[in-house]
C-alpha cells in the first residue's frame, strides 16, 4: 500500500506542477535622455526564445537568435521587427530610431537603439508593441531617465502607449 501511494504521488505530482507553471512574458526598455549629446540612448532587453518565435512566425521559419547560428538576415529581421514595433515621440514629434546593434547575455538579447538631434525633452510618448501580437499577457516595462528623474510605464496589448512629462 505504501508503494502504491508513492507511485501515485510520482505520477500525479508532475501533472499538478505543469498546471501551475506559467511563463512570464516581459521586456524591459531603458530610455535615457543625454542632454550633452542631444540624444536618447535606449536599451531593450527581451527573452531570446520569445523574439526568435515571433521572427520565425513573421519572416522565416529558420530565423535564429543563437549567437553561433545567427545570420545577417536574422539580424536584419530583428532590426526590422523592433523598429516597426517601437515608436517614440518627444514633445509631440516622432523621432527616428537607429538600431545600433545587439548582444546576448544568457537567454536575453540586449538591443541598442539611439535617437539623435533632440535638443530638449519635456514630454515623451512611447508606443511599444513588441511581442504583444504573439503573447496575450506580454508586458513591456519602460523606464525613462532625464537628468536624475526616473519615471516608468507598463505597456500591454490593450494599452501599448504611454506618456511621461518631465517639466
Amino acid at each position: 500500500m505504501k508503494y502504491l501511494r508513492i507511485s501515485l504521488l510520482i505520477l500525479i505530482l508532475p501533472i499538478c506542477i505543469s498546471f501551475t507553471a506559467h511563463k512570464f512574458y516581459v521586456s524591459i526598455t531603458k530610455i535615457e535622455y543625454v542632454e550633452e549629446e542631444q540624444a536618447l540612448q535606449i536599451i531593450s532587453k527581451l527573452f531570446v526564445e520569445d523574439v526568435e518565435a515571433v521572427l520565425q512566425e513573421r519572416y522565416s521559419k529558420s530565423a535564429s537568435l543563437d549567437p553561433e547560428k545567427e545570420t545577417p538576415a536574422d539580424a536584419e529581421f530583428l532590426k526590422r521587427y523592433v523598429l516597426q514595433k517601437l515608436q517614440i515621440k518627444v514633445d509631440g514629434k516622432t523621432v527616428e530610431l537607429d538600431l545600433l546593434g545587439h548582444e546576448y547575455e544568457n537567454d536575453i538579447v540586449k538591443i541598442y537603439i539611439e535617437a539623435k538631434d533632440i535638443s530638449e525633452m519635456k514630454k515623451i510618448e512611447v508606443e511599444n508593441k513588441i511581442l504583444t501580437e504573439m503573447f496575450d499577457d506580454q508586458q513591456n516595462i519602460i523606464h525613462v531617465k532625464k537628468n536624475k528623474k526616473r519615471k516608468s510605464l507598463i505597456l500591454e496589448r490593450d494599452n501599448p502607449k504611454g506618456v511621461l512629462n518631465f517639466n
